[in-house]
C-alpha cells in the first residue's frame, strides 16, 4: 500500500467534528509535526510523534531504559564494530520484509552529508550487511553512547526509498521536500492513513505489528490546535481526548472539570537564551554580545523568579545550568542562577557604552511553554537596564530557517538531551565548535577550543564516571562564559478526557500512545 496525502479542507474546530469511538484517541496538539520524514529536522516533537509509525533498532521502555526493538541483541566486536542481530518476521506497512538491507540504507540516509540529523550519530562511520538478519556498524573510534543514539534513528524500507527517489533525506529548514515528506512506510504500531499539513493526520492501528499491543486504540486523529483557548474549549466540550500541552494558566479550570484529568510535572527540557557571537548583528551593526561582560549584564537583568511566579504560574523550575538534574553530567554546583541585580546590570551596560543598544530577540509563538510571554518579559527587563531590544516573534516554522542561518542576535532555545538522555547530547550538538557532525545547533557561532577538547575526550571515554566528569567540566565553561543563559525546566502538563483510561507520562514529555488505553 502506498500512502498518499489526502487533500482535505477545514480548520481546527471543523476537523474536531469527526465522531470518535471508544477506540479512537482524538489528539489536540499545540502544533503540527514538521514532516512525515523523521530525518528532515531535529524536532523532538516530530520525532516522538513518528515513533508511532517508524521504529529504531532499540527503544526506551516505560522506565526510560534501553530495550531491544528491531534488533534483538548486540555485541561489541574488535575494531570499533558493533554487531546487531535483527528481529525476524517484521513487516513494513506495505508488506515488505525488514532485513539488513533496510538498516544499511537507513543509516546511509541519516548520515548523509545533507542530513539534518547527521549529528544524532556522531561516531558513525559505516554499516555492513553480514547476512539478511545481521548488521555490523563501524564507528570512527571508541564510543560509549551508540545505543542511546540509535533509539530514535528510524528504519526505512530500502526498496521504498529507492522506488521513490528518497535515498537522500529531506530538510525542513532548507525547504527541501520529497516523497517521505508527505508519505510514510514504517514498521511501527500505527500506519499513516492520511495527512493534511496544519489540519489533520490520521493514524490507524497496525494489526500486523510484531510486538504485542498494550494499547486498545484503533485510530489516532491528530489535530494541531495552536490557539490555547480553542484547545482548552475542545477538551472541556469533549471534542478532543488528549493534549500534550495544557496551558499552565488554565490548569485549575481543567482540573476542576468533571470530565478532564490533568497530569503535571517538570520535563527534562531546559529553556535558555543564546547569543550571536559573530562580528556583526543581523543588521550589520557591531556585535557587543561577543563581550562576556555584556552577556553577564544581560543575565543580571533577568528576574528568573518573577518569570517563574508570574509567567509560568509557579510551575517551572528555575535553573542555573543548561541540563536538568536527571540528565547524566548534571552538576549541582553549577545549578545556581545569577542573582537578580538590575542596578549592577545597568552600571555594566553603561561602562560598556551599550546604553540604548538596539538588537532583536528572536522567539516563536508556538514552540515552548508560554514562550511569547517569557520573551515579552525579557524585553521589558532588558529595556529597564538601558538596552533597546526588539521582539521578533513568529511561528516556529518561520523562525527555524532564520536561526539555522545564524540570523538571530539573541534567541530562545530549548534542549531536552533527547534521544540520548545524556549531557553529551547538548555539548556535542549545541556547544562544540561547528564542524561536520558537531555544533549542528550552534546557531551563535561560538568556539571554545578548551571546551571542545573536553567534549571530544568524553566521546571516547568508556569509564562512565570519568566521562561524566569531563562533561561536567565542559558545562562549567558554558556557565562561566555565559554562552547561553538558562531560565528553567519548563512545566509538563497533559490533560485527557474521561474517555481515556490510562496514558503513560514520562519526564521526556513524549506521548507513547502504543501504551494508551481508552475506557471500554
Amino acid at each position: 500500500m502506498i500512502l498518499r496525502t489526502t487533500l482535505l479542507a477545514g480548520v481546527a474546530l471543523a476537523c474536531l467534528a469527526t465522531t470518535g469511538t471508544a477506540q479512537t484517541l482524538r489528539w489536540g496538539a499545540a502544533r503540527d509535526i514538521n514532516s512525515l520524514d523523521p530525518y528532515s529536522y531535529g524536532s523532538t516533537f516530530t520525532i516522538s510523534f513518528l515513533n508511532h509509525v517508524y521504529e529504531g533498532l532499540v527503544r526506551y521502555d516505560a522506565d526510560l531504559k534501553i530495550e531491544p526493538a528491531l534488533a534483538t541483541e548486540w555485541e561489541v566486536m574488535p575494531n570499533n564494530i558493533w554487531r546487531f542481530k535483527l528481529r525476524q518476521g517484521v513487516k513494513f506497512h506495505d508488506g515488505a520484509e525488514f532485513t539488513a538491507d533496510d538498516v544499511v540504507a537507513s543509516l546511509a540516509r541519516v548520515s548523509h552529508p545533507d542530513s539534518p540529523l547527521k549529528g544524532n550519530l556522531p561516531a558513525y562511520k559505516s554499516a555492513t550487511k553480514v547476512d539478511d538478519y545481521t548488521v555490523d556498524i563501524e564507528l570512527v573510534g571508541t564510543y560509549p553512547l551508540l545505543l542511546n543514539d540509535l533509539t530514535n534513528i528510524h528504519m526505512f524500507d530500502a526498496g521504498w526509498l529507492k522506488e521513490h527517489n528518497a535515498e537522500v533525506p529531506t530538510d525542513v529548514a532548507k525547504k527541501v521536500e520529497g516523497y517521505p515528506t508527505f508519505n510514510a512506510n514504517g514498521t511501527g504500531p500505527f500506519i499513516v492513513e492520511s495527512r493534511v499539513p496544519d489540519s489533520k493526520t490520521i493514524l490507524v492501528a497496525n494489526t500486523g505489528w510484531w510486538d504485542a499491543p498494550k494499547h486498545n486504540l484503533e485510530r489516532i486523529e491528530f489535530t494541531p490546535i495552536s490557539s490555547e483557548a480553542t484547545r482548552v474549549a475542545a477538551l472541556l466540550s469533549g471534542e478532543i481526548d488528549f493534549t500534550e500541552k495544557a496551558p499552565v494558566q488554565d490548569l485549575p479550570r481543567l482540573a476542576a472539570a468533571p470530565n478532564v484529568k490533568v497530569m503535571e510535572g517538570n520535563e527534562l527540557r531546559t529553556i535558555m537564551f543564546g547569543f550571536n557571537f559573530q562580528d556583526k548583528l543581523h543588521n550589520g551593526e557591531p556585535n557587543l554580545f561577543k563581550d562576556k561582560k555584556m552577556r553577564e549584564a544581560v543575565g543580571l537583568a533577568i528576574d528568573l523568579n518573577l518569570i517563574r511566579d508570574k509567567v509560568m504560574r509557579g510551575k517551572s523550575r528555575v535553573t542555573g545550568t543548561v541540563v536538568a538534574p536527571a540528565i547524566p553530567g548534571y552538576d549541582p554546583a553549577l545549578d545556581t542562577p545569577p542573582a537578580y541585580d538590575p542596578e549592577k546590570a545597568a552600571a555594566m551596560i553603561k561602562e560598556l557604552g551599550a546604553e540604548g543598544y538596539a538588537f532583536e530577540i528572536m522567539c516563536s509563538n508556538d514552540l515552548w511553554v508560554n514562550e511569547e510571554e517569557i520573551c515579552n518579559a525579557l524585553v521589558s527587563m532588558l529595556t529597564r537596564v538601558g538596552l533597546a531590544p526588539r521582539l521578533n516573534i513568529a511561528p516556529n516554522a518561520v523562525q527555524q530557517v532564520k536561526l539555522t542561518n545564524g540570523e538571530a542576535d539573541m534567541f530562545a532555545f530549548g534542549w531536552a538531551n533527547e534521544p540520548m538522555l545524556d549531557s553529551y547530547s547538548i555539548l556535542l550538538q549545541t556547544f562544540q565548535t561547528k564542524s561536520e557532525n558537531a555544533g549542528v545547533f550552534n546557531w551563535g557561532g561560538w568556539s571554545y577550543p578548551e571546551m571542545d577538547k573536553l567534549i571530544i575526550a568524553a566521546s571516547t571515554e568508556l569509564d562512565r564516571e570519568k566521562r561524566l566528569a569531563l562533561q561536567s567540566a565542559a558545562l562549567k565553561i558554558v556557565k562561566d562564559e555565559s554562552i547561553m543563559l538558562p531560565f528553567h525546566q519548563q512545566p509538563m502538563a497533559w490533560a485527557t478526557s474521561d474517555k481515556v483510561e490510562s496514558v503513560v507520562q514520562l519526564s521526556d514529555n513524549k506521548g507513547r500512545h502504543w501504551l494508551t488505553r481508552m475506557a471500554e
